[in-house]
């Protein structure tokens, strides 16, 4: 009796091994090993500090290491790629931004990424307004007096940003033809160069980020003026915004999203979101997001794929407006 048992439970079990290997892998008990966040941008700057704070709450979530990896270059495209490219198994990551997401399909045209095709909205994580700042030596305390000096000074006026077609750029060009003014663009290779070259009076304005900005304007090596948002920043609460100071064309908000590569699992994705919804809830992530101007995100995958939609639209507009071309 005990040999026909046997004999019984070793004939069925390869049908059960079969069953458990159809299984499939997001099924099991993902996250099983590290997890890998590619970040468009070099380390120090806004967009990865932004992605090592959620890494660090991932990480505690998820049970296993989310890993930051800087791809930069072509504003976030080359990142944009190596996810797009990568295995959609939920362990390749990509910190998307308004730049890869909504701007630069308008500007390159030979991506090698779709910005809606190629990838699976996790959710939005955060936004970021705009501040700007002017050089501590320029005479001007507003946006009003910016205006004011940029006319009595015709084809004399210069505005800095991180990379011809970012929002700092975009921003400038918003602004240049808000208030009617004669300036020209002087792009940088980062939002660091761009900012020492606000110091040391080789361009007079710029925007940038709240988070790479706001430092130096509290020290006094930059003065900032206003924020791009549609609401006063509580990083910088005593500063109007650009419609307050009667800037046409505003708000304008920098922002950044979680994104799978395209056929990612459901269950990995439904993970995710509610990892990073849970992320986005804990006060001390709040509190850090806040300390640099940020509004925190959320929302479902749906609704974050809308919100692009609709960027993608609107930042087409912007640069269409602008002729802004990248060689």
């Amino acid at each position: 009796m005990l040999n026909f048992i046997r004999r019984r439970t070793l004939a069925f079990l390869p049908v059960a091994l079969l069953a458990g290997a159809a299984l499939p892998a997001a099924a099991q008990s993902y996250p099983t090993k590290p997890v890998r966040l590619v970040v468009g941008f070099a380390p120090g700057g806004s967009t990865d500090k932004l992605a090592r704070v959620l890494a660090q709450r991932m990480t505690e979530l998820l049970g296993q290491s989310v890993v930051i990896d800087n791809r930069p270059g072509a504003a976030g495209n080359i990142a944009a790629e190596t996810v797009a490219a990568a295995a959609p198994d939920g362990y390749t990551l990509f910190l998307g931004t308004v730049s890869s997401q909504a701007i630069n399909p308008h500007l390159y045209p030979k991506l090698r990424f779709d910005p809606v095709k190629s990838f699976e909205p996790v959710a939005l994580v955060a936004k970021y307004p705009l501040l700007l700042v002017v050089a501590p030596q320029l005479q001007v305390s507003t946006v009003q007096e910016l205006v004011a000096y940029a006319k009595a000074n015709p084809g004399k006026t210069y505005f800095a940003s991180s990379g011809s077609g970012s929002p700092a750029h975009l921003a400038g060009e918003i602004f240049r033809a808000g208030a009617s003014i004669d300036a020209s663009h002087v792009p940088y290779k980062g939002g660091g160069p761009a900012m020492l070259a606000l110091m040391s009076n080789e361009v007079q304005f710029g925007f940038e980020t709240i988070p790479s900005a706001i430092g130096h304007a509290r020290s006094g090596k930059l003065k900032g003026l206003a924020v791009t948002s549609g609401a006063r920043s509580s990083a910088s609460p005593e500063l109007p915004t650009m419609q307050d100071a009667g800037i046409k064309g505003f708000p304008v908000t920098s922002w950044a999203g979680l994104l799978a590569p395209a056929g990612t699992p459901k269950d990995v994705l439904a993970k995710l979101s509610e990892a990073t919804k849970s992320a986005l809830a804990s006060p001390a992530l709040r509190a850090t997001l806040a300390a640099d101007g940020a509004e925190p995100g959320g929302g479902t995958p749906a609704e974050f794929a809308s919100f692009m939609s609709d960027e993608l639209k609107a930042w087409g507009a912007v640069v269409k407006n602008a002729g802004v071309k990248v060689d």
